[in-house]
C-alpha cells in the first residue's frame, strides 16, 4: 500500500513527468540515429546530454563553475578524440539467436550479480544498480540496432524475430533500475558516472564483437581509443562529483554531522576542569542569573553546572 501511494505521489510531480517525457522523446531519437548510422558512433555521442545538461544548468544559474567547465572539456575530448581515432564504420544489423546466446548468459549472469551485491550489501546496492542500469542500457542500444534493420521489412517481419522480444524485457528493467538506484538516496554522484560511462562502453563492444563494426586496429590507434575512453570517463565523474544534486547531498551531510556534534561535546565538558573565573566573569554570571561553580569529588575535577536563579 505504502509503494502503490509513493508511485501515485512521484506521478504528481510536474519535473519527474516532463523528465519521463523528456526521456521518451530523446530515445525516439535514439532510434532515428540507430537507423542510420553504427552503433559504436551513435552511444558515445549520447554522452553529450550530460555536458548540454551542465551548460543549461550553468546558464540558468548564471555561474560558472571552472570545475565543471574542466570537466565538460574532458568529457567532449574524450568522445572528440574516440570518434576520430576509431571511425566506426561497417558492421552488420542481423545477429542469429544462437550466436548471441552467450552474450545473453554473460549479461544475465552480470546483472544478476549485481542484483544480488544489491540485496546484500546496502551500503553498495546504489553503486550496484547503477552498474547493472548501465549494463543493460548497453544491451538495449544494441537491441534497437538489431530492431531497427529489421523494422524495414515490416511488422510481420519484426514480430517473427527474437530482438523486439529481448528489447521488451531490456528496455523496461534498465529504467526500473535507474529509478531504483537514484531513489536511494545516496553514492548520486558514483551512480550517475556509473551509468552514464557503462552505457557507451558496453555499446562499444557489443558492437565491435557481434556486429562486426570496424574499429582502427593499429597499437597506437587502440591506445589512442583507450586514453580517449578513459579522458571521457574522467570528464564524466567530475561532472558527477561536482552535480548540484550531489553537492546538496554533501551540504546535507556535513550539516547533520554539525549538528550531531555539539551534543558530543556537551557530554565531553563535564569531564574538562577550567581554571577560575575572573572576577568580570563572575559579575556576568551573577547578574545573567546562571553559574555556579560545583567541584565534586576527591580527585579535584571540576564540572560546570548552569541553573535559573529564582526571583
Amino acid at each position: 500500500m505504502r509503494s502503490r501511494l509513493e508511485f501515485c505521489s512521484t506521478w504528481r510531480q510536474p519535473l519527474w513527468v516532463a523528465a519521463i517525457g523528456g526521456t521518451l522523446v530523446g530515445f525516439a531519437l535514439q532510434v532515428v540515429a540507430l537507423t542510420f548510422g553504427p552503433l559504436a558512433l551513435v552511444q558515445p555521442i549520447l554522452v553529450c546530454d550530460l555536458i548540454f545538461a551542465v551548460l543549461i544548468n550553468a546558464y540558468l544559474r548564471r555561474r560558472r563553475d571552472p570545475v565543471m567547465l574542466a570537466g565538460v572539456a574532458a568529457c567532449a575530448a574524450g568522445v572528440a578524440g574516440f570518434l576520430v581515432i576509431a571511425r566506426p564504420s561497417g558492421g552488420q544489423s542481423t545477429v542469429s539467436f544462437h550466436i548471441v546466446l552467450p552474450l545473453a548468459a554473460g549479461l544475465t549472469a552480470g546483472v544478476a550479480g549485481c542484483l544480488i551485491v544489491a540485496r546484500r550489501n546496502q551500503g553498495l546496492r546504489p553503486l550496484a544498480l547503477a552498474l547493472a542500469c548501465g549494463i543493460n542500457y548497453g544491451a538495449a542500444a544494441f537491441l534497437v540496432k538489431l530492431v531497427t534493420a529489421q523494422a524495414g521489412g515490416g511488422l510481420a517481419q519484426l514480430l517473427s524475430n527474437w530482438p523486439i522480444y529481448c528489447l521488451a524485457v531490456v528496455g523496461p528493467v534498465g529504467f526500473v533500475l535507474n529509478q531504483d538506484a537514484f531513489q536511494q538516496g545516496t553514492l548520486l554522484a558514483p551512480v550517475l558516472a556509473i551509468i552514464t560511462s557503462c552505457d557507451p562502453i558496453v555499446s562499444i563492444a557489443l558492437a565491435h564483437l557481434w556486429l562486426n563494426e570496424k574499429l582502427s586496429g593499429s597499437p597506437a590507434a587502440i591506445a589512442g581509443e583507450v586514453v580517449s575512453l578513459l579522458l571521457m570517463v574522467t570528464g564524466i565523474a567530475v561532472l558527477a562529483r561536482h552535480s548540484p544534486q550531489a553537492t546538496r547531498q554533501v551540504e546535507a551531510a556535513g550539516r547533520a554531522d554539525a549538528a550531531a556534534r555539539p551534543s558530543s561535546d556537551l557530554t565531553a565538558k563535564p569531564q574538562e576542569c577550567p581554571g577560575r573565573p575572573s572576577g568580570a566573569a563572575r559579575v556576568r554570571l551573577g547578574r545573567s542569573g546562571v553559574g555556579a561553580r560545583a567541584c565534586a569529588g576527591r580527585t579535584g575535577t571540576t564540572a560546570w553546572t548552569h541553573r535559573s536563579r529564582p526571583r
